[in-house]
């Protein structure tokens, strides 16, 4: 296809779609030609990306936190003008030699310049850089500022312990909570000296676990008080501590209190305090000289940077350019499966029910999710996932693209692992049900039917119990309640039992008119197929085939329909992605997207399995249901329809010519009518 300017793109088709291929440098210098339509995303979100979020944002040049399509194109303008070789990009380095870059333009001059001035600074002399040189540069320049900013913007401020205060600090945040909490066990005693034995370590609690070794149970003794609470209200300094809390309080004594309190042995609330205010004036100064200085140092390297901008912005696009390219102007990372690639948005993956699932997206707005997830035709589980080692949450989406779904429920726990490898436990919070396949649409109908079944016995039977429960209790609680016990006559135990089976007719009289109604209606689909089926003997087959594909036919259809339409497109739109063409999910590129588990033959015998019954016995069994059900549908065919399938003999020649010879007879006289006999007379015996 010819561009607009003439420039010959050329196309594939991937993932059922025609897309570009985005394969040279060439291709990439003329995406300026590339009619917008043609692109697969016209916009996607900075942030929540497997990708370098620094590079999206010197890419993005309004700022709003979106790459679009004219922002790609300037900057693969903006490389025409700096390098000499399209194709370095193919490459995916994050270095580059001087070489490369072109020395007579005006952007070119500015990548040089700036790559001059970092590897001055760092007191290197080489015809290259990389981004580790940039990296290093910016950390070097950050503790130059802070340095400065230390030495001429400090305020006086005199730390209350000396260089030992952050130590001091430390110690008296350990220990604030347990010394707060004993003075004020020694206000209730003052209040109600009664109430000391309780305030105190209850001999109880010691008694429980002396049994044992105390040195392991050093959590529980860390739970009563940090001292004996009394009446006089001051904290012993030379004794007396809880030993779970000695090492703790011997380090707060020597940076603290022995500098404050020297020589003495106890210490009350109120100089208690005078410690916190010291600690706490040093904890704001620490905070508000810390905040100053960052912002500080922020604004002079907001200012820096943009000297040192071109040279780190042509380090990250010969890094990460190519990559955008192949997950924004085409999906090549994403239906390339063979070598292992992943798209960017692609979140990490989910092992849940012996099967991993490749295709997981992080979830930003569940509630745009949840509106356009039916859109895309596919089976989807919703996981909340916690990490407890990075002390974050999340949510995602993962796709299910093969298997079956007989043990998946909201509520079931499974594994996520990020792009890192780092693991979260998740946990399925929503589902929507789409086709995964044919075969798992051809027992859809049936697992729903089951599901609905077993979900209506158990509500009964679970009524039922209930019921029975209450009706045992009320007679128990009422047979407690009498004085005497009135013997029952056996009249009157036949007349309860006559009352409890009229009971249990009316009760189940509707349910055996819905047996009766369905059998009849049975008979008559049977009777009206009779013929048919006494045919020929395979007929049978074909009506139980018939019978199979009238329910599983329209479950089968619909599923063919929804996978050839399967598309991710909404999920990605639900993230603030702008897509422009269909991203399909067939079967055949499904399966790749989750791996089922795979066991090998197993040869030794499972000494807890359940026996297995012969095979002859198995074939046997079904032999004889086969027959019965083959007589049942044939008597019942007999009685709602019987009828003889006979073949009809045509005359032979001869008696039809001597039919038409033959003069026609006259007709017999009717016979003469019987007279009807007199009725008796009930005084008159009859003879």
């Amino acid at each position: 296809m010819i561009g607009k300017d003439g420039y010959g793109w050329k196309f594939s088709t991937v993932g059922g779609v025609t897309r570009v291929n985005i394969e040279s440098g060439e291709d990439i210098a003329h995406l300026n030609e590339l009619d917008q339509k043609l692109w697969t995303v016209l916009s996607c979100p900075v942030k929540g990306l497997e990708f370098d979020e620094k590079t999206l944002a010197l890419m993005d040049a309004d700022k709003d936190g979106r790459i679009r399509v004219n922002e790609v194109v300037a900057a693969s303008q903006w490389l025409t003008k700096v390098l000499r070789d399209m194709n370095y990009l193919l490459e995916e380095k994050d270095c580059i030699d001087f070489a490369q870059v072109q020395a007579d333009t005006d952007e070119g001059k500015e990548v040089l310049e700036s790559a001059q001035l970092i590897l001055k600074q760092l007191e290197q002399t080489k015809e290259s850089i990389s981004l580790a040189d940039v990296a290093e540069y910016l950390a070097g320049y950050e503790e130059k500022c802070k340095a400065e900013y230390t030495a001429e913007n400090a305020e006086p401020f005199t730390p209350p312990y000396g260089e030992k205060s952050d130590d001091a600090e430390a110690a008296v945040n350990a220990l604030r909570a347990k010394v707060a909490d004993f003075f004020m066990r020694c206000k209730l005693v003052q209040f109600d000296e009664e109430a000391s034995a309780a305030l105190d370590v209850q001999v109880e609690k010691i008694a429980a676990i002396s049994g044992s070794n105390l040195a392991d149970n050093a959590a529980e003794i860390s739970c009563y008080p940090l001292a004996r609470p009394t009446k006089a209200a001051t904290l012993p300094l030379n004794g007396g501590i809880n030993p779970a809390w000695q090492a703790a309080f011997a380090t707060l004594k020597e940076l603290v209190l022995d500098v404050d309190f020297a020589g003495k042995e106890s210490i009350t609330e109120a100089e208690w305090n005078t410690v916190l205010a010291k600690v706490d004036a040093y904890t704001e100064w620490k905070a508000a000289g810390e905040t100053a200085m960052n912002e500080a140092v922020a604004e002079k390297l907001k200012v820096h940077s943009a000297a040192i901008e071109p040279v780190e912005k042509l380090l990250r696009l010969c890094r990460d350019f190519y990559k955008l390219l192949r997950n924004f102007v085409v999906f090549k990372d994403f239906y390339n499966r063979a070598a292992g690639n992943t798209a960017i948005f692609q979140a990490g993956q989910l092992y849940i029910d012996q099967r991993c699932c490749d295709l997981c997206v992080r979830v930003d707005d569940m509630g745009k999710h949840l509106n356009s997830a039916g859109k895309s035709g596919i089976y989807l589980l919703y996981c909340h996932c916690v990490s407890k080692v990075k002390g974050t949450e999340m949510d995602i989406v993962a796709a299910l693209t093969d298997g079956d779904i007989k043990d998946l429920h909201e509520g079931k726990n499974a594994i996520f692992y990020d792009r890192t490898g780092q693991d979260w436990d998740a946990t399925v919070t929503k589902i929507i049900d789409n086709p995964i396949s044919i075969r798992q649409a051809f027992w859809s109908p049936y697992r729903k039917l089951g599901n609905w079944i077993t979900d209506k016995i158990t509500k009964k039977a679970e009524e039922k119990e209930s019921k029975s429960f209450e009706d045992m209790t009320a007679k128990t609680d009422a047979a407690t309640e009498k004085i005497t016990v009135k013997e029952v006559t056996p009249e009157e135990k036949k007349t309860e039992e006559k009352k409890a089976q009229m009971f249990d007719i009316a009760k189940f009289a509707g349910i055996f008119a819905a047996i009766g109604l369905a059998l009849g209606a049975i008979g008559g689909a049977l009777a009206t197929l009779g013929g048919f089926v006494t045919e020929k003997w395979y007929n049978i087959l074909l009506l139980v085939g018939a019978v199979v594909v009238f329910i599983s036919g329209p479950s089968m259809l619909l599923a063919w329909l929804k996978l050839r339409k399967r598309n991710l497109g909404p999920l990605l739109n639900a993230n603030g992605w702008a897509i422009n063409s269909m991203v399909k999910i067939n079967t055949t590129f499904g399966q790749t997207l989750t791996s089922m588990a795979q066991y090998p033959k197993v040869v030794s015998k499972d000494p807890f399995a359940d026996k297995k019954m012969a095979w002859w016995k198995k074939c046997l069994i079904w032999l004889v249901i086969l027959a019965a059900l083959f007589v049942v549908g044939f008597k019942l065919t007999q009685h709602y329809w019987p009828w003889e399938c006979k073949p009809v003999e045509e005359p032979a020649a001869t008696e039809v010519v001597d039919s038409i010879a033959a003069p026609a007879e006259a007709p017999a006289e009717a016979p003469a009518e019987v007279p009807a006999e007199e009725p008796v007379s009930e005084e008159t015996p009859a003879e």
